[in-house]
C-alpha cells in the first residue's frame, strides 16, 4: 500500500529540491522555514491514526497538529511524505527537505542527539498483534518466530531482544499484508496503530500489550529553536483549551 504515490513522489522531489536550494524565508515571529508561505512537514503515512490518504489529502492527528501549527505561523502546512528512516534518522530535517516531522514519532535518547523534540502529545505502548487462533500469547513466544515490524521503529527494537526473527516493512500498510497473507507470525509496533488494523481486521487480536509509556512528539531541527519554541506554544494553547483532547478522541478513542 506504501510507497508513495506518483504524485506526491513528484511533491517529495520538488520539495527537496526547494529546501536544498537555499530559497528560505522567515515569517512575521522570525521562524524560518525552507519555502515561503509553508510549513513542509515530513511524514510518513500509510500509519493511521496519526497519518494516512484520504481522497488524495494526508489527514489524521498529525496533519491536525500540522495545521494547528502553521497557523499560528500564519502558513499553510504541506505534507511531504518520506522514509520513516529519514525521519527518525534526522536526515530529513538536517537535510532541508522539511521543516518539522509529525509521524506518530517516539521520543527517544538517541533521536534526541540528532533533533529536537516538541512536548509530547501522545503517550503510547507496545503491543504483539496475531491471527485471532495464534498460539502466540506474548513476549516469550516471539523467540525464534517470524515477526512483522516497521523499520527503525521501538517495534523493531523490542522484538529482537525478545529474540524474533525480524522482518522489516516500510510502512503499516505492508505489516497488516504481510500478518493476513501469513508472511509473519506476529507483528509488533504502537497499540494506537495496531488498534486501527484490528478496526480493519477482526480476525486478528492483540496477544500483549507492553506498558512502554513511549511519549509521541513533534521534531524539528536541532538548529531552528525558533520554530520548536513556537510548535510548543501552539501545542500548550491546544492542550489548555482542549484541542489535544478532542483530537485524541476522535483519532484514537482516548477520553484524557
Amino acid at each position: 500500500m506504501k510507497k508513495a504515490p506518483l504524485a506526491l513522489a513528484a511533491t517529495a522531489l520538488l520539495l527537496t529540491a526547494c529546501g536544498s536550494s537555499g530559497t528560505s524565508a522567515t515569517t512575521e515571529s522570525g521562524v524560518s522555514l525552507i519555502s515561503e508561505g509553508k510549513l513542509t512537514v515530513c511524514t510518513n503515512p500509510p500509519y493511521a491514526p496519526f497519518e494516512y490518504e484520504e481522497n488524495g489529502k494526508i489527514v489524521g492527528l498529525d496533519a491536525d497538529i500540522a495545521a494547528a501549527i502553521a497557523s499560528d505561523l500564519a502558513v499553510e502546512a504541506e505534507m511531504y511524505t518520506t522514509s520513516f528512516e529519514g525521519i527518525q534518522s534526522g536526515v530529513a530535517l538536517s537535510s532541508g527537505q522539511c521543516d518539522i516531522a509529525l509521524s506518530g514519532i517516539t521520543v527517544t535518547d538517541e533521536r534526541k542527539t540528532v533533533m529536537n523534540f516538541t512536548s509530547s502529545y501522545v503517550d503510547d505502548n507496545l503491543a504483539i498483534l496475531v491471527p485471532a487462533d495464534s498460539s502466540i500469547t506474548g513476549e516469550t513466544d516471539l523467540s525464534g518466530r517470524k515477526v512483522g515490524v516497521q523499520q527503525a521503529t521501538s517495534g523493531e527494537k523490542y522484538a529482537k531482544d525478545a529474540g524474533a526473527d525480524t522482518v522489516q516493512y516500510e510502512d503499516n500498510g505492508l505489516l497488516l499484508q504481510a500478518l493476513q497473507t501469513g508472511q509473519v507470525d506476529a507483528v509488533v509496533g504502537n497499540i494506537t496503530v495496531l488498534s486501527e488494523m484490528l478496526t480493519a481486521d477482526s480476525s486478528l487480536k492483540v496477544a500483549q500489550e507492553i506498558e512502554t509509556n513511549e511519549k509521541i512528539a513533534a521534531a524539528v531541527s536541532t538548529e531552528n529553536t525558533a520554530l520548536l519554541d513556537s510548535a510548543n506554544a501552539t501545542l500548550k494553547k491546544m492542550q489548555d483549551d482542549g484541542r489535544l483532547a478532542d483530537l485524541r478522541e476522535k483519532y484514537l478513542g482516548l477520553s484524557q
